[in-house]
């Protein structure tokens, strides 16, 4: 058995986690399924029902995590010799941006898409404000600094880094010189070409 089973739909937010566990080089089987023909065992391991979902083989037990943001860490933490955890002067960028992405950044794109407006003196409340605020956030860190945390490229880039992936490609995140250019930048990652492959592959077989 594999240290880790991946739970995965082919179009989805699995391919944010898939490319976080070939960067980690991790020891993986996954499990494929689409929405219609989820397994039905499946709620016991995300009660959300949702993907992607991780589960760990640790020894005697097992260790769930889901969410992205937070697979995605995991895994730096369990695959330390990868070097794409933090030092202790990334560490603040690191967290900052990694959970600015998987919470007020991905909550506005989301709420655009839906056509949610939020009353402008209301925008304190929805926390991420507007999407306008939210991606001139991103904008002004990413136009002085190349990679999530830094200088480096660390496991803060393959989320951060998709949420501009998907953003661009489908649209709805505007393609500024700082956008584009870090898209290009992590796009060129031996790891992301691997993980993109199968999940294209996988996709083009389900018809998406």
């Amino acid at each position: 058995m594999a240290e880790f089973t991946f739970y995965t739909v082919a179009m989805s937010r699995g391919q944010i986690s898939r490319w976080a566990l070939h960067e980690a080089g991790a020891d993986y089987e996954h499990v494929v399924f689409d929405w219609a023909t989820r397994p039905a065992d499946f709620i016991n391991i995300n009660p959300m029902n949702k993907v992607p979902a991780l589960v760990h083989h640790h020894g005697d037990h097992d260790h769930v995590v889901t969410e992205a943001a937070a697979i995605n860490h995991y895994l730096a933490e369990t695959h330390p010799e990868s070097g794409l955890l933090p030092d202790i002067h990334e560490r603040a960028a690191y967290f900052r941006w990694l959970f600015f992405a998987a919470g007020p950044l991905e909550q506005a794109v989301v709420g655009k898409a839906m056509g949610w407006e939020v009353p402008p003196e209301r925008a304190g409340m929805a926390g991420f404000g507007s999407l306008d605020l939210a991606l001139s956030a991103m904008e002004d860190w990413l136009s002085k600094n190349d990679f999530a945390a830094g200088k480096r490229f660390t496991m803060a880039d393959t989320y951060v880094g998709s949420q501009f992936v998907w953003g661009l490609r489908f649209g709805s995140i505007p393609e500024t010189p700082a956008f584009k250019a870090y898209v290009e930048r992590i796009t060129q990652r031996p790891a992301y070409a691997e993980a993109n492959a199968i999940d294209a592959k996988l996709i083009a077989e389900a018809g998406q």
